[in-house]
């Protein structure tokens, strides 16, 4: 049976926030609203946890996933090294709609990087977000909430069309600020945008 909460992203809600996180700790598998879409949130040091996204969304392993932060100090963790362009990407759209793809370091399963040797991190502008991770103890996954093929959800109503059972814990924000993913930029050599979402691509490459 799915339990969900009623939360307000904007707000803190502490009792949702840590039943969330133990069910994390515990190697579950739950939905959660970001500043941009829904996301599927787990713990990316448990294998059996990230298993569980693969196969709740339908999504082959050999595609990475990209994890959440609160931190740039979570980041430094994540990444082998820290290209130029990282800061002063960081410093203007962080906490915001923009992952990063950095060179990874040794300490991130091949799970989440696909065996690619880079990893995508992002640091949500969500507060109830950033708090969870902090609960929690670890970054956090944050691939879409949706199967392998469709639209991410935008909602908690969305979230359980697309997935009926599976998920213990929805946290239920109300409708997704824009409906729209963020924008990924690779960061591993020239930077470059590899997908166009909430950050248009122009104010990503005034910056570098």
């Amino acid at each position: 049976m799915t339990v969900t909460f009623r939360v307000n992203p904007a707000q803190l809600n502490r009792r949702a926030i840590q039943q969330a996180a133990a069910a994390i700790r515990d190697g579950k598998v739950i939905a959660i609203p970001t500043d941009t879409v829904y996301g599927l949130a787990a713990d990316p040091f448990q294998p059996a946890a990230v298993r569980e996204v693969f196969r709740l969304k339908g999504r082959p392993e050999n595609k990475p996933i990209l994890l959440l932060v609160n931190s740039l100090q979570q980041v430094e963790l994540l990444a082998a090294r820290l290209p130029e362009a990282f800061h002063s990407l960081a410093a203007r759209f962080w906490p915001g709609p923009l992952t990063l793809i950095l060179p990874a370091a040794p300490s991130v399963p091949d799970s989440i990087t696909a065996g690619a040797g880079t990893v995508a991190v992002r640091l949500p502008g969500s507060i109830l977000v950033r708090e969870l991770i902090g609960a929690a103890h670890v970054p956090l996954t944050g691939t879409s909430a949706n199967r392998s093929g469709r639209p991410p959800s935008r909602s908690a109503a969305e979230v359980k069309q697309q997935f009926p059972s599976g998920l213990p814990l929805i946290l239920d924000g109300g409708p997704a600020p824009s409906g729209l993913p963020s924008t990924l930029v690779d960061l591993t050599g020239e930077p470059r945008i590899v997908r166009e979402g909430a950050i248009p691509a122009m104010d990503v490459l005034s910056v570098v």
